[in-house]
């Protein structure tokens, strides 16, 4: 027993021991003073860990038990650093942070000796390419949204939501400066127009939450008059009705207290210094055909500019209702933006981050059949926004469905994100997640601005480079069949043998559907309700997949 003590403990003692005998002997060796303060203030720190309960291993492990807490609080940069393999995706890799690294510093982003991918891993994608490429002179790829003087020609490529408060001031202002230097859009992220957003002078896509921030009464209710003038800004090229985010579909905004500064209390017109979280749903509307109504109302409030809804796929029927009720009331959305699971945000629940919502592929193609199937494809653009960062994936997107691509963690790794992933407790150690003025302070604005710019345009033109090696000359011309994903070894299918697909207006005709989903909700849903009036149609929809699947 005792030799079991005296090996646990024996760091303690030695340091007690070598204590006393410095001080003691500190009396005939002054220079020996400085040594016993030293080792008396460690021996007083080591007592201290041996008669706390707090921790175990310090405890048992008095002053030595520390440094496994030292190292597991530098484990992530460690790995990140020295360990991680450079296709380990947590949550992106470092060949995609270095090539974002590359595009947005205009070095060349090229790869030497061949791929690092597994190409006959299952679920390796690849562009099927042409034998005769062509050349697009118009690498400036534009989707026209809405309809009227009020029309909105968006880049294929865009920032997604950036709220203030999740970013810096001066991350902002780069972002939105850097949007202007390239002509594209800026999405506001729910908190609001902050003055950074205007200071830019970039196109903004301005979002509107549960929250109502920034265009709500004291209560919390929408306000029309506050909506109406900050909508009318000839900054503000479009308005966006958050339903969902893919990152916490179902749960509101989280903005902790930290962060609240009284800046951002302001801009969002909510009490500082308290945590922020947002209604997990609008108190504006009910039904499809309320929401359609508050489409209308803002389209009408913004002097009659581009209107759209952001979601993340969850219930089918919920998106099918939406969908029914354009058709059955004349009333429809510009755009759906249709955020994947695996989007980013500051912070949210983890079992909603890893467990909750449709992945960004599966939701793209869902949407793009409900809309063919209804006849609205034409009238209703699709964006995408996820998980997305190389060209590539732009252009897989496009084949899949989307009219363009938002991205938002990408444009944060070209101003000088490193993903340390430490969002939500304003301890950004680049100054871009963080409100603490003596961290943000090392960003200069107009250098990374020209950063954003430069991550744009060589991304939009590697995706016509990709699009010239397939013959075509606008994304709008992908279709599913032009991607190839390898289900097996021995196995590949064309994504548009793999996805259901849907004839257009199919749905109004009363025709059978691959989806089992569109062929069995269609008919049980409407306007009136979120909900299908036929309840016992959940059972036969999931009975009807389960057939399928086996």
């Amino acid at each position: 027993m005792m030799d079991i003590i005296w090996g646990r403990y024996s760091f303690l003692l030695y340091l007690s021991s070598v204590f006393l005998i410095s001080l003691i002997s500190g009396f005939f060796v002054i220079e020996l003073w400085f040594l016993s303060i030293i080792i008396g203030f460690l021996t007083a720190f080591a007592w201290k860990d041996f008669f706390q309960k707090k921790h175990g291993v310090v405890a048992n492990y008095p002053l030595l038990g520390r440094f496994r807490y030292l190292l597991e609080s530098i484990r992530p940069e460690l790995r990140q650093y020295f360990w991680e393999a450079d296709t380990e995706e947590l949550p992106y890799s470092r060949n995609q942070r270095a090539m974002v690294y590359q595009r947005a510093k205009g070095e060349l982003a090229a790869r030497p000796f061949g791929s690092v991918n597994h190409m006959y891993e299952e679920d390796f994608s690849w562009l099927n390419h042409s034998m005769v490429p062509r050349h697009i002179n118009d690498k400036d790829f534009r989707v026209l949204v809405g309809s009227g003087n009020k029309s909105y020609s968006i880049s294929v490529l865009n920032i997604s939501g950036t709220s203030f408060g999740a970013l810096s001031p001066p991350a902002i202002q780069s972002l939105n400066t850097g949007a202007k230097i390239g002509n594209f859009a800026h999405n506001t992220g729910e908190g609001s127009i902050s003055p950074y957003h205007l200071k830019g002078g970039g196109d903004l896509i301005w979002q509107v939450s549960t929250g109502y921030f920034g265009c709500r009464t004291k209560e919390g209710r929408f306000d029309p008059v506050k909506f109406s003038e900050k909508a009318k800004k000839t900054q503000v090229k479009m308005i966006e009705i958050k339903i969902s985010q893919g990152a916490k579909p179902g749960h509101g905004g989280m903005l902790m207290a930290a962060k609240v500064t009284a800046e951002i209390a302001s801009t969002r017109e909510i009490e500082p210094f308290k945590d922020c979280v947002s209604p997990s749903s609008h108190s504006e509307f009910s039904t499809p055909n309320q929401l359609l109504d508050f489409v209308e109302r803002l389209r009408n409030l913004s002097g009659g500019k581009p209107v759209g809804i952001k979601m993340c796929i969850g219930h089918p029927w919920e998106l099918i209702s939406i969908v029914k009720a354009m058709t059955e009331s004349n009333i429809t959305v510009d755009f759906i933006t249709v955020d994947g699971a695996e989007g980013g945000t500051g912070a949210a629940p983890v079992e909603f981050t890893d467990h909750i919502g449709s992945p960004l592929s599966d939701g793209v193609v869902f949407v793009d059949n409900a809309l063919i199937g209804a006849g609205l494809r034409d009238k209703v653009k699709i964006a995408a926004s996820g998980k997305v960062v190389t060209a590539y994936d732009i252009v897989r997107l496009c084949a899949l469905g989307a009219d363009w691509v938002n991205m938002a963690r990408p444009f944060m790794f070209s101003i000088g994100c490193i993903q340390a992933r430490d969002c939500a407790s304003s301890n950004c150690p680049t100054g871009i997640a963080t409100m603490d003025p003596s961290r943000y302070r090392v960003l200069d604005v107009q250098q990374r601005a020209k950063r954003v710019a430069n991550f744009h345009k060589n991304t939009v033109y590697a995706v016509a480079e990709m699009l010239e090696s397939t013959g075509l000359g606008h994304p709008s011309d992908l279709t599913r069949r032009y991607i190839v994903r390898r289900l097996s070894a021995s196995q590949i299918r064309l994504e548009d043998q793999i996805y259901p697909k849907v004839e257009k207006g199919a749905l109004l005709r009363n025709e059978k559907v691959e989806d089992p989903r569109l062929e069995v909700y269609w008919p049980r849903v409407n306007g009136n309700s979120f909900n299908p009036i036929d309840e016992k149609s959940i059972e036969a929809a999931l009975e009807k997949e389960y057939k399928q699947i086996n």
